[in-house]
């Protein structure tokens, strides 16, 4: 790492942001510009799909389908109702409480009787912030969908050759996928027959998963009249098709949730005064001694990379190892044991507005995760149970800790840690705190205004 900055030392554009910036530095701050210490290009229209300007029809259309319960099998949960615009774009909630839930966020349970959630949703509801840049081509914890222009659809993804053409880009194609989950947004087999088909792995067939939503749609007069307003190759209710709904939606997200006017953001456009003393100090350790940047890297703060944590493991995993409690991260997509527990590096705006954190949400503070990536062994050996958010019911909190209290398991995960131990005081952890506040975005905080107050199906937008 040291070598990795003696390299970029003379960088001419390190040296004149920092010029640029050194009158409201402190003393310490100068320092950091003495080191050489290479910031990341601020980000611009032209990093965004559409040069950040989606046609204003599919962002009206993906808005509707976002909060719309219509895209669910059983009528009764939508893409917000785990990446709401009131709880960050996410649910608050270390584990997400998919189809068969009630309420929303932290407040949301697992449902009643026989309509109850059957398991938590494996992992963490990743947020959805700044998913509209063009570099984005990686999508979910394990990256199992990602860009290959080898590929008939261009993506490489879990429908194989399944997945249609006609995808705008990543972000698009990961909308295809929530609904044909039974945990997420499908239910349960028998229950209606959007499940049915993806039980059995039906999603592109005439009756598949993608084919029974198109229906629905058609058959909504208000829908159809978006549709056409969106897409001029529509003519009628009979044209329209998932893919045009997924695209849609990733249209909405890339306007809704880009944040990229944050105090950094600022300072990398030349405001010298945007952040904060001691968000300046936290600064120059992400980019310095605490390594931060070494995965935390480049204009999206992330380097769409895999590594392991060695994060602790909660909740009903997917499917892997002896008790099937487990999950293996990446190596579920690539089949290489190498890659067991490694999950994608995620971007870093609005990381304050994005709790609980990690591929599970193990942790509900900020604190404890940033100091997890600090020692990251001793951490995971260290952790409690009760410093993950998830709503309680008898025979979930059995299983969640199943893993934590499994000694060979526990070894392996702390065995494959990639990160090395980090020491720093706690006032430097509490500088890198207030750094990693200054990446919120104020347009962020409030975005009741990117929330309707009706969908087009008729169904309620909450419980």
């Amino acid at each position: 790492m040291e070598h990795y900055f003696k390299e970029r030392i003379m960088h001419p554009r390190t040296i004149s942001l920092f010029l640029t910036a050194t009158a409201a530095l402190t003393a310490g701050q100068v320092a950091c510009a003495s080191h050489g210490i290479q910031l990341p290009d601020a980000l611009s229209d032209y990093d965004y799909f559409d040069h950040g300007q989606p046609d204003p029809a599919k962002v009206t259309l993906g808005q509707s389908l976002y909060f719309d319960k219509i895209l669910s099998g059983n009528l009764n949960i939508s893409c917000a109702t785990c990446h709401h615009t009131l709880t960050g774009t996410g649910d608050g909630l270390a584990l997400p409480v998919g189809e068969g839930g009630r309420g929303l966020g932290i407040a949301r349970n697992t449902g009643d009787g026989d309509d109850a959630v059957h398991e938590r949703v494996p992992r963490n509801a990743p947020p959805v912030f700044n998913l509209g840049l063009r570099q984005f081509t990686t999508m979910f914890h394990d990256g199992r969908l990602f860009t290959d222009d080898t590929h008939p659809s261009g993506f490489q993804s879990p429908a194989g050759p399944d997945l249609p053409a006609g995808l705008d880009n990543a972000l698009a194609a990961q909308a295809m996928f929530p609904v044909t989950s039974g945990t997420e947004m499908a239910g349960q087999p028998g229950e209606n027959w959007i499940a049915d088909a993806a039980a059995a792995g039906d999603l592109a067939g005439p009756h598949g998963v993608w084919a029974q939503l198109a229906d629905r749609l058609r058959d909504i007069d208000e829908y159809v009249d978006l549709f056409k307003a969106a897409y001029p190759a529509i003519n009628d209710a009979s044209d329209i098709t998932f893919v045009h709904a997924a695209n849609a939606i990733g249209a909405y997200e890339a306007s809704a949730f880009r944040a990229d006017g944050t105090p950094f953001d600022r300072f990398l456009r030349g405001d010298r005064r945007a952040m904060s003393r001691a968000a300046s100090r936290g600064m120059r350790i992400f980019y310095g001694r605490g390594r931060c940047a070494s995965c935390h890297a480049g204009a999206l703060m992330t380097d769409l990379k895999f590594y392991s944590l060695s994060l602790p493991q909660i909740g009903p995993g997917k499917g892997d190892g002896p008790s099937g409690l487990d999950d293996h991260g990446r190596e579920r997509v690539t089949g290489d044991p190498a890659d067991r527990y490694r999950f994608r590096t995620p971007g870093l705006r609005n990381v304050a507005l994005t709790g609980p954190w990690g591929h599970d949400g193990a942790y509900d503070d900020l604190r404890a995760m940033v100091e997890h990536h600090l020692d990251p062994v001793n951490a995971l050996y260290d952790y409690e149970i009760s410093q993950a958010a998830l709503p309680s019911r008898d025979d979930l909190d059995a299983i969640d800790s199943a893993i934590m209290q499994d000694d060979a398991t526990l070894a392996d995960i702390a065995a494959s840690n990639d990160l090395p131990t980090i020491r720093l005081k706690q006032r430097d952890v509490d500088d890198l705190m207030s750094f990693l506040h200054a990446l919120t975005d104020p347009d962020s905080l409030d975005m009741r205004a990117k929330t309707p107050r009706r969908v087009p199906s008729g169904l309620p937008l909450a419980d």
